[in-house]
């Protein structure tokens, strides 16, 4: 029987940024606090770790400190997609050298391609077997879904174990998992949907609400993967006012607003993205009171 990479919660760390360089300090502060609280795995430089503004010498120098202090505790999953498959087996195979786990390859955004095209990239990426692909479908930020039929044709390759899906069609989501679900294991890209998806077999969530929530994120997982349904939406419920504020704006300005607040990170981001505007921050600011993760 094929065992998951992890079952749980993954975080998909955040970048902290200061100064305009990567924030080395708070980085090793924030690996160091996910692991203490139960997270059973790692994304560095994920969408969430804002790839889109770093330069390759940044993204890789980042992934290779999230594989050093993790140091094995928890696997290490290296975001490496970009819209030009030969850039993400670059980055793959770098990350393979560091030690990574793991890669979570994006969809190609912006020229978009085929279905046909998504089956011949992600292919392309599994044959150079650097590291085993996590398909990561989110057609929100990309303007591209990957079709069940399509999912299925790519899940026939030997090195491609997982899919994380960020779609709010659950339906779809549904179908892949009953054409794919014996040959790859699936992981929530939505934090409004981590019980409800692990119901119909998802093995657990890559999160950017874990960046906040570490241990709540993970004990909301492992009930709903222990088949605690009732206990386990009790929190996704009490969550869901939190995680709306996280997504208010783009992604991750609403999690970096967070962190900073708690003494994190700085709340610094790269243009285009510019820190969260002040009526949805103080919005976000009174939930985060009510969970007393600030004064």
């Amino acid at each position: 029987m094929r065992k998951p990479l992890f079952t749980g919660c993954g975080t998909a760390l955040i970048t902290p940024f200061k100064n305009g360089e990567v924030d080395y300090e708070a980085l090793d502060k924030l690996v160091e606090d996910q692991i203490a609280k139960g997270v059973s795995a790692l994304i560095a430089v994920g969408t969430t770790g804002e790839p889109a503004t770093m330069t390759w010498e940044e993204h890789l120098a980042v992934i290779r400190r999230v594989v050093e202090k993790a140091d094995h505790r928890v696997p290490v999953i290296a975001g490496t997609g970009s819209n030009a498959t030969s850039e993400a087996v670059y980055a793959a195979k770098h990350s393979a050298e560091f030690g990574a786990d793991a890669q979570l390859v994006v969809t190609p955004y912006y020229n978009k391609t085929s279905q046909a095209g998504l089956v011949a990239h992600f292919n392309a990426i599994a044959d150079a077997a650097t590291l085993p692909v996590i398909v990561y479908n989110v057609p929100s930020r990309t303007g591209l879904n990957i079709s069940p039929e399509a999912l299925a044709e790519i899940c026939q390759h030997e090195n491609v174990i997982a899919v994380k899906e960020a779609n709010s069609d659950v339906a779809q989501a549904m179908e892949k998992v009953r054409l794919c679900g014996d040959k790859v294991d699936f992981y929530c890209g939505n934090d409004d949907l981590i019980v409800p998806t692990i119901a119909c077999g998802f093995k657990g969530v890559i999160s950017v609400l874990s960046n906040v929530l570490p241990a709540e994120t993970s004990q909301m997982a492992k009930l709903a993967l222990e088949g605690k349904n009732a206990e386990a939406a009790a929190i996704q419920l009490k969550l869901l006012p939190f995680v709306n504020a996280l997504f208010s704006e783009t992604s991750p300005i609403p999690v970096k607003a967070a962190l900073a607040k708690m003494g994190l990170c700085e709340d610094e981001l790269r243009l285009p993205l510019v820190p969260m505007q002040e009526g949805p921050r103080q919005k976000m600011y009174a939930i985060m009171r009510e969970l007393g993760l600030i004064a």
